[in-house]
């Protein structure tokens, strides 16, 4: 993202639930306050687990693009609990392609693999036996030291079937679209092991 907010090519309007270092409008993603089709492009990370309809704050993604608009999105798969009580949903590949059914695949794929998955898990494992928040950085800091090659490990399995199947994050690329994507293509659009 960096290459972008520093880039002047671009006009981006940072929205959040609350003010940040790129925020220019606090916003509520299943009711956003612009007209429709206004935007080129809609960048949407680590947001989707966080709403409690995913598929209504897509839809108003696809409204307020312009006809041919691209959308970009990371959404978690296998990553644990974060951001406390604000954390409703994962999705697989396909659940999160569904999504997205009214827009053109561009690319999609895991952006995080198994590698990042299981480095989580053990730190969350390790974490489950934390009585205090200082045993939960202290399990926290062993985790990450005995953990942390485990996601070089995806350089390697990021595109093999098994990574569509244990992925931590997925992204998807698309351009907006009238036509809907059927539950039967999608199905066949499956790469994980068969």
């Amino acid at each position: 993202m960096e290459p972008i907010y520093s880039s002047e090519s671009f006009e981006i309007v940072g929205s959040d639930v609350s003010f940040g270092a790129y925020t220019k409008i606090v916003l509520d993603a299943h009711d956003i306050p612009f007209e429709d089709e206004v935007f080129d492009c809609v960048i949407i990370q680590a947001v989707l687990e966080h709403v409690i309809d995913p598929q209504r704050c897509v839809n108003e993604i696809h409204r307020v693009l312009k006809p041919s608009g691209i959308v970009y999105a990371e959404t978690p798969f296998m990553q644990q609990v974060h951001m406390r009580q604000y954390d409703f949903t994962r999705f697989t590949h396909l659940g999160h392609r569904r999504l997205f059914r009214y827009f053109k695949e561009i690319k999609s794929g895991p952006t995080c693999g198994p590698g990042m998955a299981l480095a989580w898990s053990y730190t969350y494992f390790l974490k489950s036996f934390a009585t205090s928040k200082v045993m939960s950085r202290l399990l926290s800091m062993f985790a990450y030291t005995t953990s942390f090659f485990l996601k070089y490990f995806d350089y390697y399995l990021i595109d093999k079937p098994g990574s569509y199947d244990a992925a931590a994050c997925y992204f998807f690329i698309g351009e907006k679209q009238n036509n809907c994507l059927s539950d039967e293509e999608l199905i066949r659009q499956f790469k994980g092991f068969r």
